[in-house]
């Protein structure tokens, strides 16, 4: 019988069984890695390298040779870039100034800036008595007189504090505007062309009316089309728009169910329209077929019937064949020292503006809100103003630039053209009293009832309804004078 084996020797065997397991091991792995000589590497100097050798690298990885592409990717990206792409429109950088000015005006600069002592002039006036001081020598010396005379004639022209601008500027133009003629049409220089003016153009200014009455453009060309005619002729045609019944003859023939266009050759060539242009524009038309016979174009109904024949024959009259959509008529004038000018009736700037041969700079139309939408509303700022003066002036009334603009600043004060009315300026007044004071008062009042509104009663309107002194000119003071007590003597 073999004797049993006691619980320790057990332990101790399975230990010993356990042991090779554990030699086995990875530990020795790393132990080996760490004496190869890598860490000679390590210490060296190749792994900091210096600001120059970094230079160095940089420049070669810049040189590395680029993957030529295949001919598929190339076809590919040619693709989408020209997606991408729109037309382009060269602009003209600002010009920048590079030259420094002599010593003589520096001086002369220095010496105004002394003595201003704490006023102030603004930097036109001073650069106009600087030119005027270095060409003339004796200016130099009454440079004092001219600068306490400009001083003077500066604050002269300044606002007072708590002016009431806005009703001053809202009153130089209200009240000449009632005295305007009511003539709304009128050949404004430039042959058969109507132009709004008078008070109804002023209040489509005002208004900001989406589209004027009588939408006109002035385009001006630049290079060789201005001086070339035909170049200017070319542009003319470009943006007149031309319709199927402009250039041709359209008959119907009731017994064969036909339709019959016969060009007219003359405003054909006028135009610089082919037969080929004609017979595509009237293919692009739907349920119909047409081709050339002899020297007319013959259009056949793909469902013949005599509705559908009168339908077709009024859609290819008003079919268009060339030019751009809102630009109704054309007329090329040689003005003096700007060569050819064309004035259109209609606009439309966004399409104008891309023709080649346009000068993008110069071109005007009378669309405010189609300048702010192509331009920016700096520009639809300028527009307002340029518009209103010269509406103004030429009924031979003379208001103040400064109040003009005035009114401009608050149209497109927030971004966008909006008009001075109930839907714009007066309408969005943080004021209820205002509101109310213009237009639809009850509806107004009612309104702010249901909102629980409060007016702090800040404005002129407002002040005047309740009875108060207006917060403005002497009434913004609030100084008083305690005539009770008496002063102490500086003995006591």
């Amino acid at each position: 019988m073999a004797k049993p084996v006691p619980k320790k020797n057990r332990t101790q065997k399975k230990v010993e069984k356990e042991k090779p397991v554990k030699l086995t091991k990875p530990k020795i792995i790393p132990v080996n890695i760490r004496k190869q000589p890598v860490k000679k590497v390590a210490k060296s100097k190749v792994l900091k390298p210096t600001k120059k050798l970094q230079k160095v690298e940089n420049a070669l990885e810049k040189k590395k040779p680029v993957k030529k592409k295949t001919k598929k990717e190339r076809t590919t990206s040619e693709k989408k870039s020209e997606k991408q792409k729109e037309p382009e429109r060269t602009f003209l950088p600002p010009p920048i100034r590079t030259v420094e000015e002599p010593k003589e005006y520096k001086t002369i600069r220095a010496e105004i800036n002394k003595l201003q002592k704490n006023h102030f002039l603004p930097i036109s006036v001073i650069d106009g008595i600087v030119e005027y001081a270095a060409r003339d020598k004796k200016i130099e010396k009454k440079l004092k007189n001219i600068v306490e005379k400009a001083l003077e004639e500066y604050t002269k022209n300044l606002i007072d504090p708590t002016e009431a601008c806005g009703i001053i500027g809202a009153q130089s133009i209200g009240e000449p505007g009632t005295q305007m003629t009511m003539r709304t049409f009128h050949y404004a220089g430039v042959a058969e062309i109507n132009v709004t003016l008078g008070l109804p153009r002023l209040i489509e200014i005002v208004d900001a009316r989406s589209s004027p009455s009588t939408p006109m453009m002035n385009i001006y060309l630049r290079d060789e089309y201005r001086v070339n005619p035909d170049l200017a002729k070319e542009i003319a045609n470009k943006i007149e728009i031309t319709r199927l019944t402009d250039a041709a003859d359209i008959e119907m023939d009731l017994v064969n169910i036909t339709i019959a266009i016969k060009p007219n050759k003359k405003t054909m060539e006028k135009k610089g329209i082919t037969i080929e242009d004609l017979l595509e524009r009237v293919q692009s038309v739907r349920k119909l077929s047409a081709k050339i016979e002899k020297d007319s174009v013959k259009v056949t109904l793909d469902e013949p019937g005599y509705k559908i024949l009168q339908n077709t024959n009024e859609t290819l009259k008003n079919l268009k064949i060339k030019g751009i959509d809102g630009i109704k008529r054309v007329i090329i004038r040689k003005e003096p020292n700007e060569g050819y000018v064309i004035y259109s009736e209609g606009s439309n700037l966004k399409e104008v503006l891309d023709i080649e041969g346009v000068d993008p700079y110069r071109v005007t139309t009378n669309d405010i809100h189609a300048i702010a939408r192509e331009l920016g509303i700096e520009a639809a700022r300028n527009m307002i103003i340029q518009e209103a003066y010269s509406t103004l002036s030429e009924q031979g009334l003379n208001v103040d630039m400064r109040h003009i603009m005035l009114v401009a600043d608050v149209m497109t004060a927030d971004g966008t053209v909006r008009a001075i009315g109930r839907h714009g300026v007066s309408g969005e007044k943080s004021s209820v009293l205002s509101r109310a004071a213009f237009e639809i008062t009850v509806n107004h009042l009612l309104l702010a009832s249901q909102r629980g509104e409060s007016d702090e009663l800040n404005g002129v309107a407002e002040n005047i309804i309740v009875g108060q002194p207006v917060n403005l000119g002497t009434g913004a003071i609030e100084l008083v004078m305690n005539t009770t007590k008496k002063p102490k003597k500086k003995g006591k």
